[in-house]
């Protein structure tokens, strides 16, 4: 018999620890993804307000088109980023217990992710608006697995 299997035979050692998540807890909050969201939601609105320089005018032209391609680049960056929080909080966050007490959650999950798809392909401000309102659901149902009642905030 080896050593170490005899030592924990002789003394053996009470569990202490249980993760039911990747990492430990502590370390997911839903507020990245929402800060990504926030961000594609202001670049939506700043693409959509952005006038237009008159044709013609090379100059005015060049600026626009350097603006908006930073815009776009923004939104693209932001999307992916709130995509990706969005889907490590569903990986190695939520667990079955989670989606017993919450059985819409895996389709909140699923539509949120399509509208960080549908930001990236677009420039929709219901989307971005929608994709707010599926990170203030995201954010309800990770508190509320905490049994905490944290308030959702905005910047906007």
């Amino acid at each position: 018999m080896k050593v170490t299997k005899v030592i924990k035979q002789m003394f053996p050692a009470q569990e202490l620890v249980e993760a039911h998540c990747d990492g430990p807890c502590g370390v997911y909050d839903p507020a990245s993804a929402r800060i990504a969201a926030e961000a594609v939601l202001s670049m939506t609105k700043k693409i959509l307000a952005l006038p237009h320089p008159d044709h013609g005018d090379r100059a005015a032209e060049i600026a626009y088109h350097n603006t908006v391609s930073r815009f776009i680049a923004i939104k693209e960056e932001q999307a992916h980023l709130c995509k990706s929080e969005v889907l490590v909080l569903w990986t190695d966050y939520f667990n079955p217990g989670h989606l017993e007490a919450h059985p819409d959650l895996h389709n909140i999950v699923w539509q949120t992710t399509k509208l960080c798809s549908k930001t990236k392909q677009t420039v929709d401000l219901d989307a971005a608006n929608g994709l707010m309102e599926h990170m203030q659901q995201i954010h309800d149902i990770f508190w509320g697995t905490k049994g905490r009642d944290v308030t959702y905030y905005t910047a906007s």
